[in-house]
């Protein structure tokens, strides 16, 4: 595979986002192992855009496994500072299932009931909320409203 081209303006918007990331991934003095490649493909699965540490001295390995890196992966290189290299690929779109279209199951909630009188503990309650409910600030369960559809969008489906 070969690594993605990105223009100057995109690397420079991925350099601005890394910026406040932290190191996913850590090269020890192995190097580039089948492992670490593993690590580093489902963390751009994960995330998208990583930073990856290398701890050995030497700049001309750490050159070789960031161009190897991006090469394997199919990532762009974004950044090599020092022993930080930056690293970015697209996400896959995630593959939705035919259980994800369900509404959500029941949740069990707990609510306290302040009392009128002061300092008396307050009555816990554990309410049951099913997905077509909500629960209201007074800690009584509602009905959640079917969602209004205006006439003109009724009539083009």
């Amino acid at each position: 595979m070969a690594q993605l081209q990105l223009t100057i303006a995109q690397r420079k918007e991925h350099r601005a986002l890394a910026h406040h990331l932290s190191p996913v991934v850590m090269i020890g003095n192995d190097g580039l192992t089948p492992a670490v490649i593993k690590e580093t493909d489902a963390a751009l699965n994960s995330h998208g855009l990583i930073k990856v540490r290398v701890l050995g001295d030497d700049r001309t390995a750490r050159e070789a496994i960031y161009q190897q890196l991006a090469n394997d992966l199919n990532a762009a290189p974004i950044q090599h500072i020092g022993k930080l290299l930056v690293l970015w690929r697209p996400k896959p779109e995630k593959v939705r299932h035919e259980a994800a279209d369900r509404m959500p199951g029941p949740k069990d909630v707990k609510v306290l009931k302040y009392s009128s009188r002061g300092g008396q503990r307050p009555e816990v309650k554990t309410l049951r909320v099913l997905g077509n409910q909500r629960l209201t600030s007074g800690g009584k369960v509602k009905r959640a409203k079917p969602k209004l559809v205006s006439a003109k969008k009724r009539s083009q489906t």
